[in-house]
C-alpha cells in the first residue's frame, strides 16, 4: 500500500481491517468524528450513507511535522493496440459465416452503414444463446461505423467490420466474466473493473461520468451500453494520440477539429 496513488481494488479491503472509523453508520444529515493515529500513510474513505449520491466532506489533521494528503487517482492512459494479425482466416467456419452475413446484407460493394452493421452484429450475437441481450442500438452502430470507418464514407468495408467484431469479442469476455448471474448486466463497481481489464485507465472523475452516461436507475450497465462505452473510449484515445504528435499528453485544436473529434468518436 505505501506509496501507491492507484484506485484500490476490493480485494485490499478484505484483506485489510481499518484502523479507526465511525461508532455508527447511520444515515444522518452530518457525522463527525474524533481520531488520534501515530505517523504513517492512510488512505481516508468518506462516503454517503446511500451508494451513487454525492456529498461533501472536511478532514482536518493536526500532526507535530508537516503532513502531506492527495487524491488518490489512477493516471489516465489506454494500452496502445498491437497490429491485427495478418493472418488468413480463409476456409474457417466462422470466416464463411461472417462473409455469407455481410454479404447478404451489404450487396455487391461489400460494404455496410450503420442500419446495415445492426442487422449484421445482431444476426451474429443471437447466435451466442449464452449472451443475454436484446441486440445493438443504431447510436451504438454509428459509434462503430466512425470507429472504424478510415476514410470518412460513413460506411466500413469487410475486413474493417471484421477487426471490430474481434474487439466487441475480447469486450464481450470482459462482459461475461463479471456478469456472473447470467443477468445481461453488471453494476458500476464491476464497470470500473472491467474497464481497466480492457486496457483504460480512468480517474474517479471519468468513471462517474460513464455511470451517468451508460447505467440505468439501477446503476446497471447492459451490454449494448456495455460496447458502446467501449466503442467510444476507444475512438477518443485513438483520436488523441493521432493529434498527440509529439507524445507529451498534450494537444491543441482549432474549432473544426474539436468539432470533428467530437462529432466522430
Amino acid at each position: 500500500m505505501h506509496g501507491t496513488k492507484h484506485h484500490l481494488q476490493k480485494d485490499f479491503f478484505l484483506y485489510n481491517a481499518s484502523k479507526a472509523r465511525s461508532k455508527t453508520y447511520i444515515n444522518m444529515r452530518e457525522i463527525s468524528e474524533r481520531f488520534r493515529l501515530p505517523p504513517s500513510e492512510y488512505v481516508i474513505i468518506p462516503s454517503t450513507y446511500e451508494p451513487h449520491q454525492e456529498g461533501e466532506f472536511i478532514l482536518r489533521v493536526f500532526s507535530e511535522k508537516r503532513s502531506l494528503s492527495e487524491e488518490v487517482e489512477n493516471m489516465i492512459e489506454a494500452d496502445r493496440p498491437s497490429h491485427p494479425s495478418t493472418r488468413t482466416r480463409e476456409g474457417s467456419e466462422e470466416e464463411n459465416q461472417f462473409r455469407n452475413i455481410f454479404r447478404q446484407i451489404a450487396g455487391d460493394d461489400m460494404e455496410i452503414n450503420a442500419e446495415e452493421l445492426r442487422n449484421v452484429l445482431n444476426n451474429v450475437v443471437k447466435k451466442h444463446k449464452d449472451l443475454r441481450t436484446e441486440g445493438f442500438e443504431l447510436e451504438s452502430c454509428r459509434s462503430m461505423i466512425a470507429l472504424m470507418d478510415t476514410d470518412g464514407s460513413g460506411r466500413i468495408n469487410f475486413d474493417e467490420f471484421r477487426h471490430l467484431w474481434d474487439k466487441i469479442k475480447s469486450w464481450q469476455k470482459i462482459f461475461k466474466r463479471y456478469d456472473t448471474d447470467h443477468s445481461g448486466t453488471i453494476n458500476s463497481y464491476e464497470m470500473r473493473n472491467a474497464v481497466n481489464d480492457a486496457g483504460f485507465r480512468l480517474n474517479n472523475q471519468l468513471y462517474d461520468i460513464i455511470t451517468m452516461r451508460y447505467a440505468d436507475k439501477n446503476m446497471n450497465i447492459d451490454f449494448d451500453s456495455f460496447i458502446c462505452c467501449f466503442v467510444r473510449l476507444d475512438a477518443m484515445f485513438r483520436a488523441f494520440h493521432a493529434f498527440d504528435k509529439d507524445g507529451d499528453g498534450i494537444i491543441k485544436l482549432n474549432v473544426l477539429e474539436w468539432l470533428q473529434l467530437t462529432m466522430y468518436a
